[in-house]
């Protein structure tokens, strides 16, 4: 029974320093996660929100789904993609602005058609 008395003693007093150092790994991981996984989401959420909000009027993009365009219209909050012609009327669709995934150099929908 002394034993076990004396092991709990030990152990008690190395408390404090022990408590912390239990602790580095887990603030180790969480940085090296947010270096990792965090830090880059967060850049390219803010290079998107940047290039979306800088879309103008004759802009050739890609919008979610594959869809590929040319901005005949746009609003604060959608845009109208013209995405073929029949005759002499161009086929539009309307989209969100969050939608555009990226933005083509321009003359690149002429080379596809």
């Amino acid at each position: 029974m002394t034993v076990i008395s004396s092991a709990f003693a030990q152990s008690a007093a190395a408390g404090p320093e022990s408590g912390l150092l239990s602790f580095l790994p887990l603030i180790l991981m969480f940085g090296v996660l947010y270096f990792l996984a965090i830090r880059p989401q967060m850049k390219r959420q803010k290079e998107h929100k940047a290039m979306v909000e800088a879309l103008q009027k004759g802009d050739e993009v890609i919008a979610s789904g594959g869809l590929l365009g040319k901005i005949s219209k746009i609003n604060e909050s959608y845009i109208t993609l013209e995405v073929a012609e029949m005759g002499d009327k161009p086929i539009e669709v309307v989209v969100q602005r969050a939608a555009v995934q990226s933005l083509l150099p321009r003359g690149t929908l002429k080379e596809t058609r």
